[in-house]
């Protein structure tokens, strides 16, 4: 009798051992009242992500990282202007995830109930003034790119041509029509002024740290300066939403705020 009492309590201390280590895992009962366990697995398979162009060196490094963390995944990052990004999903191209830079072109997607789930800013970036290396042009503020020569600036309808409007007015600046020249982003707007296509323009802060020694930046005042908002979102044709929905939570974590910070963004 002492012996079947000695192994039933050694089998229950065994069992309350065991339940944490199974805490993954899922219960289910069908209508005969059989149970059933099944352990949650990683996602696999392949997604892609639709970001902005000035993520290109962060998400490129958070890409690899991700890859890495989840074996079997791929990630293809299709990069370009948010407002482009958007046209696209609308018009059916595939992809699983947007990331863009800023607020008005997720909110169209979600108005047209494109989106699984809500989106969520996961960074911000500011605006920058470039020049040739060297600032041949002596430009020290925003009103100098009256006068600059050539200014190169993106897109009219790419959030970073929208920034750039904003804080020239704001400023009460007017480059002539005639001396703008127009990148359809933020990285082809920078590669104008490195490739000394253009004598200066206005990108986002992340472009001109990207750029380096190609470049030469002029702060602009945080007073008269424009807050991007970066926001990222789950598509709702996606094909592959559990891996979707890992990369989203990658990104937002600590592992890819870390990325994004040493990239030069700013904080949600």
């Amino acid at each position: 009798m002492r012996r079947t009492l000695t192994l039933t309590v050694a089998a229950l201390v065994v069992l309350g051992l065991v339940a944490p280590a199974c805490s993954s895992s899922k219960r289910t009962s069908d209508a005969a009242g059989t149970t059933t366990t099944s352990v949650a697995s990683a996602p696999t398979g392949a997604i892609t992500v639709s970001a902005a162009s000035s993520l290109t060196g962060a998400f490129g490094t958070i890409k690899s990282d991700f890859v890495k963390a989840h074996p079997g995944t791929t990630v293809t990052l299709d990069f370009g202007s948010s407002g482009q990004l958007e046209t696209q999903i609308e018009g059916g191209a595939p992809a699983d995830v947007a990331a863009f830079a800023d607020i008005a072109t997720m909110q169209q997607l979600a108005a047209k109930g494109l989106l699984a789930v809500p989106s969520q800013t996961f960074a911000t970036n500011r605006l920058v003034i470039v020049t040739k290396p060297g600032n041949p042009k002596g430009i020290k503020t925003l009103a100098d790119l009256a006068h600059a020569g050539t200014v190169a600036l993106c897109a009219a309808k790419a959030p970073c041509g929208k920034y750039a409007a904003q804080v020239l007015s704001g400023a009460g600046v007017t480059i002539p029509t005639s001396s703008i020249t127009r990148g359809e982003d933020a990285r082809a707007t920078s590669s104008a002024v490195a490739n000394g296509d253009a004598d200066a323009g206005i990108v986002y802060v992340t472009d001109g740290e990207a750029a380096g020694s190609t470049v030469q930046t002029v702060a602009i005042p945080a007073a008269k300066n424009a807050i991007a908002s970066y926001l990222i979102a789950i598509v709702k044709a996606s094909g592959n939403e559990a891996l979707a929905q890992a990369f989203m939570s990658y990104v937002l974590g600590p592992r890819g705020q870390a990325v994004l910070k040493d990239a030069g963004f700013g904080a949600p």
